[in-house]
């Protein structure tokens, strides 16, 4: 049986200092234990754990690839270990996870020591007699890399890809029906690499020029977002982002392009008056107060009033101050305001950023997708009730499912005569509008995928 606590016994000698391997293993027994998403659980142990930040990119690397690759790796893991692989202790299958990792996408750590830091973990917490099953596993895998074999594509097409690309079989099968086979293989690619870190200069506070600057001196490569011109794309940092001095000056923050794009579709203006009811953890309502010059009001709605810190925080650190947060729940709540801009990012499936947050596949089942829908729909439902005439209701999502996307606003088009669309390209790139709304596909666009349209009320 599994030692549920979790290296606890270990952590009892005040002395010992866990490795970078061993912290990986914790967080992601952590993570097959609860309902909680990996960036939360390898957050927490960063905030906890003293690394330098070699071992804090370790760590994360490890972690995000394991999850990245898990399907593929557990294929793999199946084949090789003797008896029920299913029933393994998530330790063990966790450190073999690791390990196979390592061997198949980490050239610069050699094999054997890839296999010996994770027979290591299993030893510490289960003994050698576990150790040494691990230990024959994973030298059987490495000596047989190159013959290792997948599904049996003519048998079950999908399931080959959905191996192969380590994707869920409901996804890929989706994806295939809307795209075709070669451009869901790109998707699939694009969601399996590396993400960038996308550092959006505040022009509040700063500039292009002086944030590339002080790039250049610390040597640290970037390149400019090919839709956005105050993103700077960071491919590999050697340095933590928000550690760095240019962060805490609100000089900077994290934000992805697509979430950027979506924003300029309101074109808020200095002096309005902007809702954005589903605020945290607040980069969206950060970026409609520096669009409006920080003159004007923007009211940021979230319904879990623990997360309305993350805004405040945020806003301080930007020396943003026409922010006001309220605590109340965008589907349900009645709002007494009129406003010229509402600003809905709405809860969604969240498919489009799965290269960020690679465990969105495995969370996400094809039926939460209706169960998503309607709660979208009741909130641009009370999202239209606060508008001025006139106004602007914008609706953005981070999923490229069409339900979530153009088969809402059809909906709502349809049940709001007094509302019109009000074609996406008058505002931002034409590249990325088709039929009028802003659409993101992650391959294509080369950004997460995002989906964004604007409404206007009639006067």
């Amino acid at each position: 049986m599994e030692n549920t606590s979790d290296f606890s016994e270990i952590e009892k000698n005040t002395n010992y200092s866990p490795s970078v391997r061993q912290l990986a293993v914790k967080i992601l027994n952590r993570y097959d234990r609860s309902d909680s998403y990996i960036d939360k659980l390898l957050s927490h142990e960063l905030k906890h754990e003293h690394l330098i930040h070699q071992d804090r990119a370790l760590l994360t690397e490890l972690v995000n690839g394991v999850i990245r690759w898990r399907g593929k790796i557990d294929w793999i893991l199946t084949g090789f270990y003797h008896g029920d692989y299913q029933k393994c202790l998530n330790l063990v299958k966790n450190a073999m996870r690791i390990a196979i990792y390592q061997m198949m996408f980490l050239n610069r750590i050699p094999i054997p020591a890839a296999i010996y830091e994770s027979v290591e973990v299993v030893k510490r917490i289960q003994g050698e007699k576990t150790a040494a099953i691990v230990n024959g596993v994973l030298r059987n895998v490495a000596r047989n890399m190159e013959n290792i074999r997948y599904p049996d594509k003519t048998e079950d097409e999908l399931y080959f890809y959905a191996v192969l690309f380590s994707h869920p079989k409901w996804m890929v099968k989706r994806w295939i029906d809307r795209y075709g086979l070669k451009e869901t293989e790109s998707l699939m690619e694009f969601n399996n690499r590396r993400p960038y870190t996308a550092v959006r200069i505040v022009e509040l506070n700063s500039s292009v020029d002086e944030i590339s600057k002080i790039f250049d001196t610390h040597n640290i490569k970037y390149s400019l977002s090919k839709y956005n011109n105050l993103t700077l794309l960071l491919e590999s940092p050697r340095y933590d982002i928000t550690s760095s001095e240019i962060f805490k000056q609100g000089k900077i923050t994290i934000q992805d392009p697509s979430a950027s794009i979506a924003v300029a579709l309101a074109n808020p203006k200095p002096g309005n008056s902007v809702l954005d009811i589903c605020a945290a953890p607040g980069g969206k309502s950060f970026l409609l107060a520096e669009m409006m010059k920080n003159q004007g009001r923007v009211i940021s709605y979230d319904k879990h009033e623990s997360k309305l810190r993350f805004i405040v925080d945020g806003a301080e650190r930007l020396k943003i101050n026409i922010i006001k947060t309220v605590a109340k729940d965008a589907e349900t709540s009645e709002f007494s305001e009129n406003a010229d801009i509402v600003f809905a990012d709405v809860p969604c499936s969240g498919l489009g950023t799965i290269s960020k947050k690679p465990d969105i596949k495995w969370k996400k089942e094809y039926e939460d997708i209706p169960k998503l829908v309607q709660h979208q729909r009741k909130i641009i439902e009370n999202a239209a009730k606060i508008l001025k005439p006139g106004g602007v209701l914008v609706y953005s999502t981070c999923t490229i499912e069409p339900e979530e996307n153009e088969e809402n606003i059809k909906w709502f088009l349809d049940n709001h005569p007094d509302f019109e669309l009000d074609a996406a390209e008058k505002y931002i790139p034409t590249e990325l509008c088709s039929n009028g709304f802003y659409k993101s596909i992650p391959h294509i666009t080369g950004m997460d995928g995002a989906f964004a349209a604007r409404l206007v009320k009639k006067i």
